[in-house]
């Protein structure tokens, strides 16, 4: 509970209560101008309210994630070498490519040409990377 009167947390606090009233005045002051006939006033007056609730929404949640405390990382199970894999360093983890068999277009049926004449295209600008498609010869 100490944590929550630290500078910042009273700041948190303040501009909370702050926001939540200022909304509330500004839904009732909506209400009074719908009254007196305003009606696009109504949306404004029940927009307010929601505003006040979603800044008690995030404040509560902030107050309980800091309650909750840093969490214990999770007990790992001893690899080989004998050491805890948390301690290990850690790796980034690279994957192979994904290879695919390629089907011969006779397979297919054939191509037809303007399917051909694309895959041309495409073949020329893999084996030309600072080509622009502006430069393409065919």
């Amino acid at each position: 509970m100490k944590r929550l009167w630290t500078p910042a947390w009273i700041a948190r606090h303040v501009a909370m209560v702050v926001l939540v009233v200022g909304f509330l005045g500004l839904g009732w002051w909506q209400v009074s101008r719908a009254a007196a006939g305003n009606a696009i006033s109504w949306g404004y007056a029940v927009e307010w309210p929601i505003f006040a609730g979603f800044v008690v929404f995030v404040w509560w949640r902030e107050v309980r994630h800091a309650l909750r405390g840093p969490e214990a990382p999770a007990e790992r199970e001893p690899t080989a070498a004998g050491t805890r894999a948390a301690d290990a360093p850690t790796r980034p983890v690279v994957r192979r490519p994904v290879r695919v068999a390629r089907v011969p277009a006779a397979a297919h049926g054939g191509e037809d040409a303007d399917l051909a004449a694309y895959n041309r295209y495409l073949q020329w600008l893999n084996d030309n990377p600072g080509a622009k498609p502006g430069d393409y010869p065919g």
